[in-house]
């Protein structure tokens, strides 16, 4: 097997990870990458509300969703899965989702240390240039250094 066959692909990858997982009941989906980006679909629904008199998701799947963007963009950037942690994760919250509307995490690597990896990223509900919320966050590579630090 060449290396670009074994490189890491979220599109591939996504069913796996969606399947019988957290992030599988949720009902995430694999919308888009790029080299050291991934979005992630959330679809909106009824039991995700964070309000019972307000038909918009919760601030908790996003959070997840926010989350498992971040690790597939770092995956996506090292060209491997392997172990990671969550360090540190802020949302801010913009405003809120609109009614009935999914919601995607679009998460970027932007850089790469032996032990850590550094993540920003948006939470939209259909346009990129009104977030519903900003993240930035700080992962540990587990077991050992990446083998494409940059």
């Amino acid at each position: 097997m060449t290396d670009e066959q074994a490189k890491f692909d979220p599109e591939t990858f996504a069913p796996f990870m969606f399947g019988g997982s957290h992030n599988g009941w949720l009902g995430m989906r694999y919308a888009d990458h790029g080299g050291d980006w991934v979005e992630i679909e959330l679809p909106w629904r009824e039991d995700l509300i964070g309000e019972e008199d307000r038909a918009v998701l919760a601030s908790g799947p996003i959070i997840s969703l926010m989350d498992m963007a971040s690790g597939m963009a770092i995956w996506t950037r090292m060209g491997e899965f392997r172990p990671i942690a969550t360090l540190d994760l802020r949302v801010d919250y913009l405003r809120p989702a609109k009614v009935r509307k999914a919601v995607f995490g679009r998460s970027q690597c932007y850089r790469l240390t032996r032990s850590a990896a550094f993540v920003k990223g948006i939470a939209h509900d259909g346009d990129p240039d009104d977030p519903v919320a900003n993240m930035a966050g700080v992962f540990m590579a587990i077991g050992g250094g990446t083998r494409n630090v940059r």
